[in-house]
């Protein structure tokens, strides 16, 4: 897993089977509040969990059910990367 440091973003690879195949799918996490708040951005399906173990395995539930939905017609490699921002520096 991944932490961004001073902020609250995890991401983290999970695995995912559909049907006999195995991928790998990209979950990121956030604290709000009480919460994590997990997302796949590959398929766009989120959850939420009192830990980051929940958030992550209520993230598969929900990804595997929208997936039988909506399969993937081919595998989705997501780029990871990160930018910096001024707040509240004039330019």
């Amino acid at each position: 897993m991944f932490s961004t440091g001073t902020s609250n973003i995890y991401v983290t690879r999970t695995h995912f089977v559909f049907g006999d195949k195995m991928t790998n799918l990209t979950a990121i996490l956030y604290k709000d509040d009480d919460i994590y708040v997990a997302e796949c951005p590959e398929v766009g399906t989120f959850s939420q969990g009192e830990t980051v173990e929940d958030a992550i395995s209520n993230l598969k539930e929900a990804t595997e059910l929208y997936l039988e939905e909506f399969p993937l017609k081919e595998e989705r490699k997501s780029l990871m990367t990160t930018f910096e921002v001024g707040v509240g520096v004039k330019a």
